[in-house]
This record gives structure tokens, C-alpha cells and sequence, in this order.
């Protein structure tokens, strides 16, 4: 074996990259076991330790050092439906920010074209722009948009004699400037959300977001949150040097009540009666703040005074710094009654927008100086642009600002009554920059400058260039998950993976004696590769994913079953054990590779037309195509050609084993018209129940509102049903979720499910509540009901889809099936040299794919299980496509060598003999893909049973489809074109 010293050199690089990525988890796992020991069951106080480590060196590896904080961005990324949270796709109100734009046009061809554009976004892939445009194009073919955007604002970019091409050019770039500036405010509102690995990613250039918040514990407040319209204002500030004397008293106030608070601490509950109306509430919210910076590993033990937690500055802009854990008590501080009064009443306090540079996890603190009506000095909307740029001089960054002429003129008063001062620029409540006055500036346009890097210019200009445009974010798709239904799905997950991997094994070792062993071997190394390739790609395991691993391991043995049963005909052929080895791996790569290509085609396709769950399972679908294949190939190699140097025998089956399926002689050929007869009459069965019965649509397809809602006694479908009828008129579906033991239903509705006004989701919640809460034994309350991510019982997980993104994502998964299969036919086509191979491979699919589908059609209601069509069911036909192809491209692969090795036989006679010769290896690989899978659909949980079923189904008609249908039509088109050839020599 050449390069084999290079070969183990790459392999033991990869297990220590892998060994690195993967500590990372452990020394977490650790902390968080330090927090929950300490805390003792008080989660405010595990929280409060965990904030308190994120700036502490948790991993020390010598020359590198590694805070908590650091760690928690390279461990293993739990998906939702692992544990609990909520995922969220929020859609930029374009139309807003055009009539923003517009001035608020009243033009009538505008009003008219706007109100169009928002109809068409329902039934169309389009940008609002793009039908905003098409519209306004019907409505008014020779208007001009330019008048109605020609506005003060925009006259540096529309002229009158721009067209209505460059006009919509420019709207385009300012509503992506609103878009950019909404994900930058809506990353920093979540940052300080205090959410663990949050995630949140831009959707292509469609104007939404996706947002996922793990384990979080307030939906609604999370709702207000991402929905709220930004606030950028320019305020005038208060110097560190007019504050510190009132610092000084204030941490003399604070040292004061909280010496007051150890000396009451015993009789504070007995006095409650006979204490000042705010004093309780003063010394509770005290002891509250000091005791949530005590546990072990903090910095600081017990707080004595404000200077505890608080640096004081003596001058410039900030008044002080504070480590971020620390940020919440010094709040506390602050807003107590005795010592806001040391303070100006016009004062108020805010943190910067991210920590000092070196010093992350540090925050300074600005004192901002209020007005009587309660409003800036400036606000967003005069801002006419801004870019981010090299200062003339130096190596820093700064921002370039203009303002309309009502801001030139507010600008100029306000720099000339403050020179040598500073003021702040603030955005939802956080300071972004902090710049001083040099003098006044007139003319409205001005420098930032400050310690900005490039990067961090160009986001300030980002952020003053789109602060004017009210761009406020709507909810079109939401899923939140209960944290016992995430722990559900980790220990169905975790039992079929555990099960299924069992079964791997014993299947390898028992089929192929030694080389099983080393197959084994190789197989747990391709699982140890694949969790670590997966945490630095910083992937999200969910349940789909584990899915994806456990269809991996089942796929994974493919390639060792290919090479296995290669190395076994050349034994028996007469050639020895060296040479059959080296023989049998040379052989099988092609089969190999274009099997797991075909496969790693359909993991693209699904990674890029995917979200969530379904890119989940790509990820790890793609990853273990390839680490299984470096596995197969290399490291099973290797530990043959060291168990060879060594002189052991090594057996590639055992008495039962030896001469399975090895000596079969079927004419698959012969049977081609049965075969033919009896598919034609199931597909049409599968085609005459779509069209009357159809398919069972999840909201992901159809749009709507899903609950599951778990009971605290035995209820029934209809029961529920019932009580929900009185509320909920439109596309009602009540069905059992799970085990009848389990209590659980699953409630779709499509009431009001295109609203996407404030308190909508509340309000349903509410009805919901009415109507369910009297099937209850004991009484619930409202919030038990409602708080997804903390009850027993009630509504465990909610989700709900708008009508745009359903019909946006039911385009991309037709876009995603027709894709993969061209690519797969081209992909054949090209590597045999025949379009009748390719053809033969698209048409078996299209024959898999749609009785996959009608199988869905013809069961769904009649089994006791979900049979949804959504996201999760295309991933399934696309995993099938994948899967299917690679048995086909095996016998493909056979045909074309045994053509080339016996020219004189006929085609027909070396169609059935590849089929046949690769017959063990086709059985072996689907049991055991089919033994996984019927792990993971017995234990894997109700969450993914529809899922694994297609796959079963897709698996059983994929390996039938490969004998008797790919073939047998590749045969039947080479033939005819034989014959086309033949005629037209003749003549």
C-alpha cells in the first residue's frame, strides 16, 4: 500500500483535531455540574454563576487559555427539539420603509401598486421590491417613480430624470441597508437577551431572519423583543468628572443599606408589616442583587458597596466600567430610591453597546442628559447618509454623516453649545459611539471619529444610514418547544442511536467475521470523526440530525460491503489473501465514489433549499458521506495491511456467510414485463389517491398554527375537537401525538394564522386555554398552560407558518426534488457515457419518489402515526433519492466492467450476471440500512416516526426499483438504439 505513512499520519492528525474540538463539551459539561452543585437547585443562582464564569479561564492548555464564554462557542450545539426554545423567522416590513421612502405618498398608482405587491407576496418567491415594481409597472406603464421618490432625503440619488429602473435600483439598496441594519440590532437585543448560543442568520437576500434562542424561558417578552421598531437619538451627555462626587455618595448609600440589609436580614420578614412601603422591597431586591454574584469561581465574593462591582471614572465621557455579570446589580444600584436622589433628575444611565477592546466582558457606563419632554435632541430621521471609511489620517476608522437641513440646523446649535463635550449616539437604549465635540459643525455634514476598526465604522454608518427608516421585523414562522419535550427527544434519540449503532455491529461481525471486527473498528472512528468535524463546523445536532448520524452508520457500511464482497470473489477465484485485498479494494472505488456521490448530490441539494431541521440533517448526511468514505477506504485499509504485515489471517465470512447469495442466476431481464405491469398498476393506484384523498399538509406547506398540548388524564381526539369548535372555525385538525399514554394531541389550526399583529399568538393562546382547560382534572392556570418552556402539562410546543413563507417553502422543496434529480441524471449520464443509464436512474427515482408520496396519501389516518407532508417529509424523498441511486449506480458500475472484461457475451447476459454478482451486496446494505432504520422508528420518538417511515418504505422500494426498474428500462433503451443504429446502416 503506497503513502500508507502519510495516510496514518493524516488519520492521527485528524483524531487529535477532532479530540480538541470535542473537549470543549466536556470542560462545559463541567461547569455547568460546578453551577448546578453550588446553586443547589436555585436556577437564579446557577444562572448567576454561570454569567459570573463566562470571562474566567475555564481550559488551560499552556500556551492557550480558554474563558467559559469561549468554550460554550465551540461545544456541540443542541438543536431546539433537544432542548426546548424557541425558533423564529422574521420578515423586514418593506413596505414600510418605501412609504418611509415616499414621504407617505398619497399617489394613487403607488397606493394601488403597494396594495398589490402585498397580495402577490402570499403566492410568490419574489422580493417585495421586485413586485412592488412589477406593480407598479401594470398599474402606471408610463409613471414615473422618480417623482414619487425624488424626495429631500434621496435627492443626492434620484433626480427627475432617473428612470424607474434606477430608482428601484436605489430602493433596493436603502431597504437592504434597513435589512442589515435590523440583523445587526435584532444580534445585539439578543446578545442581551443572555441567551446560551443563540443563532441567528440572514435568509438569502428574501428580507427575513431566523432567529433561534435555546432554552428560552419568556416567549412573549422575546416576541416584544425582536418586533419592536429600532430608535436611533443623539444625546447630550453628563462628564465622569461632574458625576464622581455623586458616585462617591452614591457607593456610601449603597454600602449603607446593604450594611442595613445583613442587620435586618433575620427580622425582615417578622417587620414586613411595620416597614416603609418600599423598604422590604428595597433590601429584598439588595440582597437579591449581592447574593447572584456569591457562588464559587466569581471574581468578587460578597458585595459591600457599589465600588464592589462598579469602577468609578474621574473624567471624559464614561462615568464608570463594570464586568457584564456585574452590569444587572449595579442597575439595581443605582435606581434605589435614596440613591437616584443623589443624582440629577434629568439623568439616565446606559451601557455601551459591547465590551472595551481587550477587555470584552467589561461595559462602560454613560450618563445620559434627559429633556424636559422626554425626547433627544436629534433623533434617526434627519440622517441623509453615512459611510463607513479610513481616516485621512492614522490608522483608524471613521464615519462620514449628512443630515437634512432641518438636522444642519439642529446639529450646528447642538455641537456649538457643547464643544468639548460629548454626545452620545444610541440605539434601543444602548450608547454605539460617544464621540466628543470639537467645535460646531455647520453645513450638516461631520465626522465620528473614535477607536473604530474598519469593520465597526462601517456598521455605525450601517446603523445612521437606516435608523430613519421604521423597519419594524414580523413573525411569519415560529416554533417554540418545551424543554420535557426536548428531554423527550434526547433520550428517544440517544436510545435508537445506541440501539441502532448495537446493530450495526453485531450485523458487520456476524456477516463478515474478522473483517467485520475491522469494519467495526473503522465504524466507530467514522462516528468519532463526524462528531468532531461536526462541533468545528459549529453545526446544530438535532433530532433529524441524529437521524442523519444513525442513517450515516447505516449507509456507512456500504462501502466496507462493497469491498468486502469484491475481496471475496477474488478468494474465490483462486488469487491469495494479499493480492485479494488490494484487488478487492481497487474494484470497488468506482462503485464507491459514484454511490456516494449521487448521495452527497442530494445532501447539497437538501442543505441549500433546507432550513432548520432539515439543514440539520443535510449537515450531518453530507459530513458522514464523507467521513465514511475516509473510514472505508483508508483506515480499514490500513488495519488490514498492519494485521497482514503481522501474519494473521484475516476471514471475510464464516460457514453460513461463505457463499450467500453468491451463486444465484435470476434473469431479472425476463421479468422486466412483470415488473413493468405490476409497478404501472401501483403507481396508478398511488396517482388515483392523490387525486381524491390527497396529502395530509403540515403548516410548513399550507400555512397555520400547530400545538401539541399535553393533558393530565386520558382524552380523546374527538373530545378535544369538540371543546375546540366552539372557538376555532377555520382548517381545524385534532390528532393523537404520541402514545395514548403520553396524553399528548397535536392541534393545527388556520385561524388568523396571516395576522401578524401584536398580542395575536397571545390572544389564541387565550381562546385555546378556554376551551381546553375544563378537560382538565385538575385546575390550570392560564400562564402553567400557556409557558411553553416550563410546564408539565398544556401546550409543550407551538409553531406557526405565514402564508408566504409556506408557499415560499413548498416552491423550493419542488425546486429542491426536480433539481436533484436532473443533477443525478446528468451526473450518471456523464460518468457512464450513456444517457440510457441516467435516464433508467431518473425514471426509477421518479417511480420511488411518487410511491413514496402515495403511500403517504393511501395510510395517512388509517395508521397510528403522523403521516405529514412538510419540510422534514422532502428531506425524507431526497435522502431516498440519494440512498436509491447509490444501489443503482453499483449495478451500473458492474455492467460497464463486465461489458469491458467480456465483450462477447451480450448485453443481456452481462446485465443479469452484474445484478446478480452484486446481489449479496445489495441485500446486505439495505438490511442493514433497514435494521437502523426500524431502530430509530420503533425508539426514535413520535417527533421523527413519519420521517423514518418514508425512509423505510423509500429503502425497501429503492432496492426493488434497482433490479427491476433502473436496469431493466437502461437495458430496454440501449436496445432500442441498437436497433435505430442497425436500421440506418441498412439503409
Amino acid at each position: 500500500m503506497q503513502n500508507k505513512g502519510a495516510l496514518k499520519f493524516l488519520a492521527i492528525m485528524l483524531a487529535i483535531a477532532c479530540a480538541f474540538q470535542l473537549s470543549f463539551s466536556f470542560v462545559t459539561h463541567s461547569v455547568r455540574s460546578d453551577a448546578a452543585e453550588a446553586a443547589g437547585g436555585n436556577s437564579a443562582v446557577e444562572q448567576a454563576y454561570l454569567d459570573s464564569m463566562k470571562s474566567q479561564v475555564v481550559y488551560n492548555l499552556g500556551l492557550v487559555k480558554y474563558t467559559y464564554a469561549e468554550c460554550q462557542e465551540k461545544e456541540i450545539n443542541l438543536g431546539l427539539d433537544l432542548q426546548g426554545g424557541m425558533n423564529i423567522t422574521l420578515e423586514i416590513a418593506v413596505e414600510d420603509v418605501l412609504k418611509a421612502l415616499s414621504n407617505n405618498s398619497t399617489d394613487p398608482a403607488f397606493v394601488q401598486a403597494m396594495a398589490e405587491a402585498k397580495k402577490a407576496m402570499n403566492n410568490s418567491t419574489d422580493d417585495f421590491i421586485t413586485l412592488f415594481a412589477n406593480a407598479y409597472r401594470s398599474v402606471a406603464p408610463d409613471g414615473r417613480l422618480a417623482a414619487i421618490f425624488g424626495t429631500y432625503e434621496l435627492r443626492s440619488k434620484i433626480t427627475p430624470e432617473s428612470t424607474n429602473d434606477q430608482v428601484i435600483k436605489v430602493l433596493r439598496e436603502s431597504c437592504d441597508a434597513a435589512i442589515s441594519n435590523s440583523f445587526n440590532v435584532l444580534s445585539t437585543r439578543i446578545d442581551r437577551f443572555g441567551v446560551i448560543q443563540p443563532n441567528i442568520q440572514r435568509i438569502g437576500n428574501t428580507g427575513r431572519i431566523m432567529v433561534e434562542l435555546p432554552g428560552i424561558k419568556d416567549p412573549e417578552r422575546v416576541r416584544k423583543l425582536l418586533q419592536g421598531t429600532a430608535s436611533l437619538e443623539f444625546w447630550t451627555t453628563y462628564t465622569a468628572k461632574e458625576l464622581f462626587p455623586m458616585m462617591m455618595q452614591a457607593n456610601e448609600e449603597v454600602s449603607a443599606l446593604l450594611a442595613a440589609a445583613d442587620s435586618t436580614a433575620t427580622t425582615a420578614a417578622a417587620d414586613t408589616a411595620k416597614a416603609a412601603p418600599d423598604s422590604t422591597d428595597i433590601l429584598a431586591a439588595l440582597g437579591a442583587a449581592r447574593d447572584g454574584s456569591a457562588p464559587k469561581g466569581a471574581e468578587a465574593g460578597k458585595v459591600t458597596s457599589l465600588f464592589s462591582v462598579f469602577q468609578p471614572m474621574q473624567d471624559g465621557g464614561v462615568i464608570g466600567m463594570a464586568q457584564s455579570y456585574d452590569t444587572a446589580k449595579v442597575n439595581t444600584y443605582l435606581n434605589m430610591p435614596q440613591v437616584r436622589s443623589l443624582f440629577p433628575r434629568d439623568v439616565r444611565f446606559m451601557w455601551g453597546i459591547k465590551g472595551i477592546k481587550g477587555s470584552p466582558t467589561v461595559y462602560e457606563l454613560y450618563a445620559i442628559k434627559g429633556s424636559n419632554d422626554g425626547r433627544p435632541a436629534l433623533d434617526g430621521s434627519v440622517i441623509t447618509d453615512a459611510v463607513g471609511q479610513h481616516a485621512q489620517t492614522g490608522s483608524s476608522a471613521e464615519v462620514s454623516m449628512s443630515m437634512n437641513a432641518t438636522g444642519a440646523k439642529i446639529w450646528a446649535r447642538l455641537t456649538a453649545d457643547n464643544v468639548g463635550r460629548y454626545i452620545a449616539v444610541v440605539l434601543d437604549g444602548y450608547v454605539y459611539s460617544c464621540p466628543i465635540v470639537n467645535g460646531e459643525i455647520t453645513g450638516g455634514h461631520s465626522q465620528i471619529s473614535g477607536d473604530f476598526t474598519i469593520a465597526e465604522a462601517k456598521d455605525l454608518a450601517n446603523i445612521l444610514q437606516a435608523g430613519r427608516l421604521p423597519a419594524p421585523a414580523q413573525i411569519v414562522q415560529e416554533a417554540v418547544v418545551g424543554p420535557s419535550l426536548g428531554q423527550e427527544s434526547i433520550d428517544a434519540g440517544m436510545t435508537s442511536f445506541v440501539l441502532a449503532f448495537l446493530l450495526v455491529l453485531v450485523y458487520m461481525l456476524f456477516f463478515y467475521n474478522t473483517a467485520g471486527f475491522v469494519a467495526n473498528i473503522a465504524l466507530l472512528a467514522n462516528l468519532f470523526f463526524l462528531f468532531g468535524v461536526l462541533v468545528s463546523f459549529g453545526a446544530v445536532l438535532t433530532l433529524p440530525g441524529i437521524a442523519g448520524i444513525v442513517l450515516t452508520m447505516g449507509m456507512a457500511v456500504d462501502a466496507n460491503v462493497i469491498i468486502y464482497e469484491r475481496v471475496k470473489e477474488e478468494i474465490h477465484s483462486g488469487k491469495g489473501l494479499n493480492l485479494s485485498i488490494a484487488d478487492g479494494f481497487k474494484n470497488a472505488y468506482s462503485a464507491i465514489i459514484d454511490g456516494q456521490a449521487t448521495t452527497l448530490i442530494t445532501g447539497i441539494v437538501l442543505f441549500i433549499f433546507g432550513t432548520g431541521p432539515v439543514q440539520g440533517f443535510a449537515t450531518t448526511l453530507i459530513i458522514g458521506i464523507i467521513t465514511s468514505l475516509f473510514c472505508a477506504i483508508f483506515i480499514t485499509r490500513l488495519i488490514f495491511v498492519a494485521m497482514l504485515d503481522k501474519g494473521r489471517n484475516i476471514r471475510f465470512w464464516n460457514r453460513i456467510t461463505e457463499y450467500f447469495m453468491a451463486n444465484t442466476h435470476v434473469n431479472f431481464l425476463k421479468l422486466r414485463k412483470v415488473s413493468y405491469t405490476v409497478s404501472g398498476l401501483v403507481m396508478l393506484v398511488m396517482v388515483v389517491s392523490l387525486a381524491v384523498r390527497g396529502l395530509s399538509y403540515g403548516v410548513d406547506f399550507s400555512g397555520g398554527r400547530a400545538y401539541v398540548v399535553r393533558f393530565d388524564r386520558m382524552v380523546t381526539a374527538n373530545e378535544v375537537r369538540d371543546a375546540l369548535d366552539k372557538v376555532f372555525s377555520e382548517g381545524l385538525e385534532v390528532k393523537q401525538y404520541g402514545n395514548k399514554d403520553q396524553m399528548q394531541m397535536r392541534i393545527v389550526t388556520q385561524y388568523r394564522y396571516e395576522d401578524d399583529g401584536d398580542g395575536v399568538t397571545n390572544e389564541i393562546n387565550e381562546m385555546m386555554y378556554r376551551a381546553l382547560a375544563p378537560l382538565y382534572e385538575q385546575k390550570i392556570s392560564i400562564d402553567d398552560f400557556t409557558t411553553t418552556v416550563s410546564n408539565p402539562y398544556g401546550i409543550i410546543s407551538a409553531e406557526k407558518v405565514g402564508p408566504s413563507i409556506a408557499h415560499d417553502i413548498k416552491v423550493n422543496s419542488l425546486i429542491a426534488v426536480v433539481f436533484s434529480l436532473m443533477a443525478i441524471g446528468i451526473y450518471i449520464a456523464l460518468r457512464f457515457k450513456n444517457w440510457q443509464y441516467g435516464m433508467g436512474g431518473v425514471i426509477s427515482l421518479f417511480h420511488d419518489a411518487l410511491l413514496t408520496i402515495g403511500i403517504f396519501s393511501l395510510l395517512y389516518g388509517l395508521l397510528p402515526f403522523n403521516l405529514t407532508v412538510d419540510q422534514s417529509f422532502i428531506a425524507a424523498i431526497l435522502t431516498i433519492i440519494g440512498y436509491s441511486i447509490n444501489d443503482k449506480v453499483v449495478i451500473f458500475d458492474r455492467i460497464r466492467e463486465n461489458m469491458h472484461l467480456f465483450p462477447r457475451r451480450s448485453r443481456k447476459e452481462n446485465i443479469n450476471h452484474a445484478i446478480n454478482s452484486t446481489l449479496a451486496r445489495t441485500i446486505n446494505t439495505s438490511g442493514s440500512t433497514f435494521v437502523v432504520l426500524l431502530a430509530i422508528f420503533i425508539f426514535g420518538g413520535e417527533v421523527i416516526r413519519g420521517f423514518v417511515f418514508a425512509l423505510m418504505f423509500g429503502v425497501a422500494i429503492g432496492t426493488y426499483s434497482s433490479m427491476f426498474i433502473a436496469t431493466p428500462v437502461a437495458y430496454d433503451l440501449l436496445t432500442r438504439k441498437d436497433r435505430k443504429m442497425g436500421k440506418a446502416i441498412a439503409e
